[in-house]
């Protein structure tokens, strides 16, 4: 449909069964992509939980069943977006694959550590920056760079979030994080115009993926509702009236991540179900 077939995507955060990267990553795959399945690879303590991460294991898993389904040629890679040399052998492993990036999605985050400002501990404020904002940094800095030396253009596209356009509570860290990475954004596509490479931001509201089944447990508790309750409440503040799914949001993507978006750069799409339209 868009043009994608022998293109090479990388997809961070994409390691988990249900999960948004892979929602994304799958319909790259359909589209013809090449496609490079990266997670974190291990579970690391009570930041990095087995309801936040993908281990290596269940990467894998993703991808096989990708194969599958799909056809293309997958290859997962374990990388911590929190450090530059990861970041450097994600991507270099990628061109010495592949030959080339064309396409980055930038979904690594953390949308779990979510408590009151005053009770938010800095160590939990600190991961949910080093990965939904420094790390966006990295990998669209190295992944820039590859795209730059090939000359030949590219597609950078963020996933933001509902949260970079409107403050919600118990998210300070996260809302914050996700502001920056709009505010990144259009830094980016300024800068990276001139050498034929768009960076666009998608911003979805609530997704029920694994994370997202989490999120509604853990919310419904703090306000005292019930899971129904709390889903329906969601349910009426959306026009389109229900949430939104992983095939939204990867629809969302594989667009900009085309020739057809060519002259588009620096936006920031909502994909909301018309609850978010600032």
């Amino acid at each position: 449909m868009y043009g994608l077939e022998g293109r090479v995507a990388i997809v961070t955060g994409a390691g988990r069964h249900g999960g948004l990267g892979e929602g994304i990553a799958r319909r790259l795959g359909q589209e013809g992509c090449l496609v490079v399945l990266a997670d974190l690879g291990r579970i690391q303590g009570d930041l990095f939980p087995e309801h936040g991460v993908a281990t290596t294991e269940e990467m894998q898993e993703v991808a096989s069943e990708m194969r599958r389904a799909t056809g293309t040629e997958v290859e997962t890679v374990a990388c911590d977006v929190r450090s530059e040399p990861a970041v450097e052998a994600m991507v270099g492993k990628t061109v010495e694959q592949f030959g080339q990036v064309d396409i980055l999605v930038n979904n690594a985050g953390v949308g779990y550590l979510m408590k009151q400002v005053v009770e938010m501990p800095v160590e939990e404020w600190e991961a949910v920056l080093d990965v939904n904002l420094k790390g966006m940094f990295l990998c669209t800095k190295h992944v820039a760079a590859a795209m730059i030396d090939r000359g030949s253009g590219g597609r950078i596209v963020n996933i933001a979030s509902q949260a970079a356009k409107t403050g919600f509570p118990f998210a300070s860290a996260y809302t914050a994080s996700k502001h920056g990475v709009v505010g990144f954004t259009r830094s980016a596509a300024i800068e990276l115009g001139a050498h034929g490479i768009t960076v666009n931001a998608v911003c979805p509201n609530h997704v029920t993926t694994g994370l997202g089944s989490w999120q509604n447990a853990h919310f419904s508790k703090i306000l005292g509702l019930s899971l129904d309750e709390y889903l329906a409440s969601m349910r009426s503040r959306i026009p389109l009236g229900r949430v939104g799914t992983p095939g939204d949001i990867a629809s969302a993507c594989a667009w900009p991540a085309s020739d057809q978006a060519a002259y588009i750069t620096g936006e920031a799409l909502n994909v909301s179900g018309g609850e978010e339209y600032h």
